[in-house]
């Protein structure tokens, strides 16, 4: 029976297992030996600390596995549970035997005992989940996929599965992948009859299962065909996306700030070593600053007054600050990072700059639209009270210049039983970013997509 490296290493109980025979599995993180002995630092994924391993020249082929047992060696290795004279940790195993699995020439393994820069580590990204940084990202992304499903159940939401391939830009904003397939006796028959794209959101779906289920979230990958190469954008991430029927702005607001502080309180609770991690080596004062965003109210401001705050202030921003122009990173992280000091929820955006979906506001000039920003990031939450009056929407449609036929089920929601209802995304790279410290969203997702690069 193997045994994971974690069960040993984060026993409520270690001194139970001492004595104990047990079985793991693991790829060598380092080896030191000496002429009777060596230890070996062993890794399975399972947790971030690695297992010391013992071995002396009773094991026999001692001289062999010395060879054989380098870093980056995938190994077997029954032996017995001791107690550690050393401090970093309470167990480690004399082993008894020793398999090896796949050997790893140490002379061209790319990762050495050194710290890599995050940007190569993207050039070899079939390796980089065995690095410190990489394995604990997936655990943290992991631990925040299981406790965002938790969060939507406990509250009665529905898990939709939204369509990958559309013919609906939902954002109205054209950056969309086409897909198609070309018949080959006739090329002017495409294999959907009609244009076809990679998704940029599930939420239309979503509230199509919203005006019959009431509460449903979708939780799946995204696409953007946007040509930017910034530290923030990916031409394919996840998106959270819940739709709630029945809800105005203040109700979507009251959900979005629940569901990233008892995400973050989990990921705190239960991935302590990985974080703590994360707090030494990426941001200092990470589990801090993220503590206080658990335990703060967020602070509720209007675009207008958000406008207001920026022109008064004495910083000077590279992009211009102006009633009807959309906010930039730098003003969304001077809300947070300087007035504020914590996450800020900026509602009531002009009309112009938002979606055809969000409601128009009595003023005529905004929409019931809010967007989340926290330090470090900008905006993290995006996301609405949707339009139900039909003949509203419709004008919406034609101001964006989109096809009105091809919304003509979208519309049909608001003929047929329509509803107050309200949604917002989360991105959920950008969500790890933050939780994690980590400045590049390449780095938060294991095959990064961006301009030029689609390689793994």
């Amino acid at each position: 029976m193997r045994t994971k490296i974690k069960e040993v290493l984060q026993a409520k109980d270690p001194k139970k297992l001492i004595g104990k025979k047990i079985t793991v599995f693991g790829w060598v993180r380092s080896i030191r030996a000496q002429k009777a002995f060596a230890f070996v630092a062993l890794n399975d994924g399972s947790c971030f600390s690695n297992l010391q391993i013992i071995f002396d020249k009773d094991i026999g082929q001692f001289d062999f596995l010395i060879e054989q047992v380098t870093t980056g060696a995938s190994i077997k290795v029954e032996g017995i549970i001791v107690e550690s004279p050393g401090k970093n940790q309470a167990l480690e195993i004399k082993a008894e035997k020793i398999s090896i699995l796949g050997t790893c020439n140490p002379e061209k393994y790319p990762l050495q005992k050194k710290r890599h820069s995050f940007e190569f580590l993207r050039t070899i990204a079939h390796l980089r989940p065995r690095t410190n940084t990489q394995g604990a990202i997936a655990r943290v992304r992991s631990k925040l996929a299981f406790a965002t499903h938790k969060f939507f159940q406990e509250r009665g939401f529905i898990y939709l599965q939204s369509p990958i391939i559309t013919g609906s830009d939902c954002e109205g904003s054209g950056e969309m992948f086409r897909v198609t397939t070309l018949d080959k006796k006739n090329k002017d028959l495409d294999f959907f009859n009609k244009p076809a794209y990679l998704t940029v959101s599930g939420q239309l779906e979503a509230e199509i299962f919203s005006t019959a289920l009431s509460d449903v979230y979708t939780f799946g990958p995204t696409f953007r065909a946007e040509n930017s190469h910034t530290s923030r954008h990916l031409a394919e991430f996840w998106m959270i996306e819940p739709e709630l029927a029945f809800a105005n702005l203040t109700d979507n607001i009251e959900c979005a700030e629940a569901y990233i502080k008892e995400v973050i309180a989990t990921v705190l609770n239960e991935c302590d070593e990985d974080m703590q991690f994360f707090n030494q080596f990426i941001e200092k004062g990470l589990i801090d600053r993220l503590e206080k965003v658990v335990k703060s109210d967020f602070e509720k401001v209007t675009y207008s007054d958000a406008i207001k705050l920026l022109l008064d202030s004495d910083k000077k921003f590279e992009y211009p600050v102006k009633w009807g122009l959309d906010l930039q990173s730098e003003h969304e992280r001077h809300l947070t990072e300087t007035i504020f000091k914590k996450p800020v929820v900026v509602t009531d955006y002009p009309k112009e700059i938002k979606a055809f979906y969000m409601r128009q506001n009595g003023d005529n000039k905004t929409v019931a639209a809010m967007d989340i920003l926290v330090p470090n990031i900008g905006e993290l939450v995006g996301g609405s009270q949707r339009e139900e009056r039909l003949d509203v929407l419709k004008a919406k449609i034609k101001e964006h210049n989109l096809n009105e036929k091809d919304y003509w089920w979208y519309l049909e929601l608001r003929e047929y039983g329509s509803v107050l209802h309200s949604g917002f995304g989360v991105g959920f790279e950008r969500l790890i970013q933050f939780v994690t410290g980590m400045e590049n969203i390449r780095d938060v997702i294991a095959f990064p997509r961006y301009p030029g690069h689609v390689e793994f």
